[in-house]
């Protein structure tokens, strides 16, 4: 469900005691989660590597399938290894293989995850 199609993902990541979600770009391959960000976003995993990520297939505005997983982040400071993630995430939505340059590399070990498909399209 989660490798081939560009869905956008909400990531929930903690700031202040207080939920912060935002959407996201990532890249799911062997239980790891890679998304390349910046701003808030990258220093609320900084704080506290807890996160939660949310992705959902809609068709015609109704629900087809969720997953929800959660996870612990690690910030990777390698260039190198940012710039190849950045790289296959950029590709798998049509950017250009430089675009968000500015991002850095976060990896999510998937701890435990959570799914529902919708058969009618309504909860």
């Amino acid at each position: 469900m989660l490798e081939d199609e560009p869905l956008m993902a909400h990531l929930g990541t903690c700031i202040e005691g207080r939920p912060h979600v935002a959407p996201v770009w990532y890249r799911y391959a062997d239980e790891v989660v890679e998304i390349v960000t910046t701003g808030q976003k990258l220093a609320n995993i900084r704080q506290n590597p807890r996160v939660a990520l949310s992705v959902q297939k809609d068709e015609t505005g109704q629900a087809r399938w969720m997953v929800s997983l959660l996870g612990t982040a690690t910030v990777i400071e390698a260039a190198d290894e940012t710039a190849a993630a950045r790289r296959r995430i950029n590709k798998k939505y049509g950017a250009g293989p430089d675009a968000y340059a500015e991002n850095t590399l976060v990896r999510i070990d998937v701890g435990s995850a959570t799914y529902r498909t919708y058969d009618d399209g309504v909860e």
